[in-house]
């Protein structure tokens, strides 16, 4: 069996179960894998349900919905409904996925969601096991602070957690025609009481060893699939072990993902940590790439900053990318394909326009990346110091003239006309002859939401100021401030870089419908 490159994370409900009328045919329920064929996707990572019951014809778990008489929620309703019509028909959901998808070339690694809140969290999609055994939970003995985010999780302490849990691995593995099975960890990464912790992460260790055991015996070439924070540290504290598991070759290949962080684009995300460890062994790393901004310009990644994120993974020397939590681009139309196709070539990618960024908390969240997450506050003659990761090769094409435009955009809140503000890129100050402010101080409305105040500096820069392949530092320094203004300091809450290239020496920059006018047609 061939080891994918590229995996695709479908969660088997979002753009799937839930919008299908019941009874939901199985041609409708393989739409899922035809998609996605003849696309640069080679494994379907494919979601088993939401992770306290499933939504195939299993007896090691419980169909979503078999013990709900009465439903609050239409939504979930029709998810059971689809699902018990497929499997009173005779139709098991993930038999159909699993065939259809070998069928068109494409392999499955069912996966499961390892740990999930309890009765409470959309109660009816809960199972019988975590209704009758709430003193299972971590936060059983009452002696946790009612806030503390893992207090309903299953305690993986007790013998019948792992075994419960290990029973749906078990059966999917012996029962179906999978290439593999993903342990999703990071969704909701607590396992054990925080007081127990270091005993946990043997046991947590043994139940790995256990997976994998079951996921070989199917089959040698079958790959077990692990989710996890992308710190090591991380790792430790919710009782996972990944320095033991590929040392002692308990997992095949490992997601690493930021804690608990699933949805957001992390453009600068760092690898190192996990490159050192999975390096010279045969256990392999792919990069999660998912699709999402959650600016307040931006819901989705467009196809320039999935290109840089993608870009800057292939440079760390990943083994390949984890396309995750796309179905919000459901239906898929063309742009979704144009997004796949270049993802595996990063020397396709090279020389195309990329949108590079640092991550900043917003209202729907705080910042995703690491190490310099903003925003930071501009204090007077204190410098702030940034460092931004790019793919790009600048001097390379540069010389070949496919170079268009590099620009390097920073929005300050707070920023008033009269303030002086230095921005300086790999020590060099960036001269104002190369600048354009845009005036943001008040606005009425924006895109997603209104975000208040301040200033856009965007730079244009010359060859002489571009940034260089690898780690750029930056450099933002408020030199001057009115007194009579209520905050000595400003805000900067955004970093962005675009590099945009020609198709070729003196090219033009894109094709144009030639019914359009001149001032529409792109130069």
């Amino acid at each position: 069996m061939d080891q994918p490159k590229i995996m695709y994370y479908h969660d088997g409900r979002h753009p799937h179960i839930y919008r299908y009328e019941p009874p939901m045919a199985p041609e409708e329920y393989v739409a899922l894998v035809d998609e996605l064929a003849g696309t640069t996707v080679e494994a379907i990572a494919f979601c088993l349900g939401e992770g306290r019951t499933m939504l195939h014809d299993t007896r090691a778990s419980e169909l979503m919905g078999h013990n709900v008489e009465v439903w609050d929620h239409y939504v979930f309703r029709r998810a059971w409904q689809n699902a018990k019509s497929l499997i009173d028909a005779g139709h098991d959901p993930l038999r159909l996925v699993c065939d259809r998808a070998h069928e068109l070339g494409i392999q499955v690694y069912p996966l499961l969601i390892v740990q999930r809140g309890g009765v409470d969290h959309a109660s009816t999609r809960c199972s019988n096991f975590r209704i009758e055994n709430q003193h299972l939970e971590i936060g059983a003995a009452g002696d946790l602070d009612p806030d503390y985010p893992g207090l309903d999780g299953l305690d993986f302490k007790h013998p019948e957690v792992r075994d419960e849990r290990f029973a749906i691995v078990e059966e999917v593995m012996g029962e179906y025609p999978s290439d593999g099975f993903e342990l999703q960890l990071n969704q909701m990464p607590y396992f054990f009481h925080p007081d127990e912790i270091d005993a946990g992460r043997t046991l947590m260790t043994d139940w790995i060893g256990r997976v994998h055991e079951a996921v070989k015996h199917s089959g040698t070439d079958k790959e077990l699939v692990v989710h996890i924070p992308d710190r090591l540290e991380d790792c430790a504290r919710a009782g996972l072990d990944p320095e033991e598991w590929v040392k002692r070759g308990l997992v095949d290949v490992i997601v690493a993902e930021n804690f608990g962080e699933n949805y957001r684009l992390k453009m600068q995300a760092d690898f190192a940590e996990f490159l050192g460890l999975t390096q010279g062994t045969p256990c392999r790393l792919l990069a999660p790439l998912n699709g999402m901004v959650f600016s307040d310009r931006l819901l989705d990644a467009p196809l320039s900053m999935l290109r840089a994120a993608a870009c800057n993974f292939w440079d760390q020397g990943v083994d390949g990318l984890y396309v995750s939590e796309w179905f919000h681009l459901w239906p898929y139309e063309a742009s979704f394909y144009e997004k796949l196709r270049e993802l595996p070539y990063p020397s396709i990618m090279a020389a195309k326009d990329k949108y590079y960024f640092l991550s900043t908390a917003t209202q729907d969240g705080p910042a995703v990346s690491r190490p310099n997450p903003l925003p930071r506050q501009l204090d007077l003659d204190q410098p702030v110091e940034l460092e931004l990761t790019i793919a790009d090769d600048l001097q390379k094409w540069g010389e070949a003239n496919r170079v268009h435009e590099v620009l390097l955009r920073f929005r300050i809140h707070g920023n008033v006309e009269t303030d002086r503000i230095q921005f300086a890129l790999n020590g060099q100050i960036l001269p104002d002859d190369l600048r354009r402010k845009i005036n943001s101080l008040y606005k009425m409305d924006g895109p997603r939401y209104r975000v208040m105040g301040g200033y856009w500096h965007i730079f244009k820069l010359d060859a002489a100021h571009w940034p260089v392949r690898g780690k750029n530092r930056i450099e933002v320094t408020l030199l001057e401030r009115d007194a009579d203004l209520a905050d000595p300091f400003c805000t900067l809450t955004d970093v962005e870089l675009e590099t945009k290239y020609l198709k070729g020496r003196n090219f033009h920059r894109a094709y144009v419908d030639p019914d359009l006018g001149p001032a529409e047609r792109k130069v």
